[in-house]
């Protein structure tokens, strides 16, 4: 599977963005599909995950009720919707795919990784 992010950019504080990520390959719904971050000096954490299926997420409490992450199956992508940004927001950004349907926050349970985007939030 390979993994191609897109969408990153500077926005203002509670502005939003919407990162794309294509995935190569025709079993993309038999992936689970998650976001993770990693802002400078920092260790990569968990954003949002989706199931393979689309019908289950899970969220850190950071971003929970700012970020919606959501798929397209017949498009082999997976978006990640953000609004009400903060600066501590501010970090590379990547997709991930876990080759079984269920999204769980733990970043060495994924197998495959996108380049990153950088998202950057002004204050």
């Amino acid at each position: 599977v390979q993994l191609q992010a897109s969408g990153g950019g500077l926005v203002q504080a509670g502005g939003s963005l919407r990162l794309s990520c294509a995935a190569s390959g025709r079993t993309f719904s038999s992936y689970a599909m998650g976001w993770f971050r990693q802002a400078p000096g920092k260790e990569r954490e968990f954003v949002a995950a989706i199931s393979g299926s689309g019908g289950v997420t899970t969220y850190a409490d950071s971003v929970k009720g700012r970020f919606i992450i959501s798929r397209d199956n017949a498009k082999n992508t997976v978006y990640l919707q953000m609004n009400s940004l903060k600066p501590e927001d501010t970090a590379v950004y990547y997709c991930a795919a876990r080759p079984l349907p269920i999204p769980v926050p733990t970043t060495r349970t994924y197998d495959y990784w996108g380049q990153g985007t950088l998202v950057t939030v002004s204050s």
